[in-house]
């Protein structure tokens, strides 16, 4: 008799912590993801370059991104270094790029 005791609690006990396990106010057949513990890593998408005015004193302005800046001015996570009649350059996480209006190789 006491052995079915015993046992009737630890099959009780059991079924709660089963129970407790699962949020019972979730949607019926949802499950929480486990986390894989894989960190993810945010991508900065490369801003738009859209055009480039420069002054007579050789100043020059860029539209990235539907935005006007200058040297030294962020865009989309990337910091401008230089703007120059021809190109843009932008730098981020030590890394830099050349953005230009037209591509290099345009053929006839």
């Amino acid at each position: 008799m006491v052995k079915v005791m015993i046992i009737g609690l630890a099959l009780l006990v059991s079924g709660q912590a089963a129970y407790a396990a699962q949020d019972p106010t979730a949607p019926l057949g949802w499950y929480k993801k486990k986390s894989t513990g894989v960190a993810k890593v945010k991508t900065y998408p490369l801003p738009t370059l859209q055009s480039i005015v420069c002054d007579e004193g050789s100043n020059c302005f860029a539209m990235l991104n539907d935005k006007i800046l200058s040297d030294g001015q962020s865009v989309a996570g990337y910091k401008i270094r230089h703007i120059n009649s021809e190109r843009v350059i932008v730098a981020r996480a030590g890394k830099i790029w050349h953005l230009e209006l037209f591509n290099s190789d345009v053929r006839q």
